[in-house]
């Protein structure tokens, strides 16, 4: 079983940058598919990005399309998620999770119960 830790989240102003790690333990990490989510009090936990296990493939939630970039470094069994361009509404806590299914060739991605190990949370707050 995986261990999740995030880092990274803090206070920004809107048009700012922040990059959130994502350490795991405890399981092979070049196994898993990585995801990076997003939820605010009272709402479901919304997809962000998507990374496949080998790292070559990812897939960008619309709203954070262009500004966000999801990679990750089996070597240091990290993930990482690059956010620049930081907008007010980016303001939630943010969620890594590992998968041991093989989610690139499916639809399934997005989906949050495809997931099966979570992080803590990281809080990002975007200032206006």
């Amino acid at each position: 079983q995986v261990q999740l830790v995030e880092s990274g989240g803090g206070l920004v102003q809107a048009g700012g940058s922040l990059r959130l790690s994502c350490a795991a333990s405890g399981g092979t990490f070049s196994s898993y598919t990585m995801g990076w989510f997003r939820q605010l009090p009272g709402k479901e936990r919304e997809f962000v990005a998507f990374i496949s296990r080998s790292g070559g493939t990812t897939f960008p939630a619309d709203s954070v399309k262009g500004r966000f970039t999801i990679s990750r470094d089996n070597a240091k069994n990290t993930v990482y998620l690059q956010m620049n361009s930081l907008k007010s509404e980016d303001t939630a806590v943010y969620y890594c999770a590992a998968g041991n299914r093989d989610l690139l060739y499916t639809t399934n991605y997005y989906n949050a119960g495809q997931y099966d190990y979570w992080g803590q949370g990281t809080q990002v707050t975007v200032s206006s």
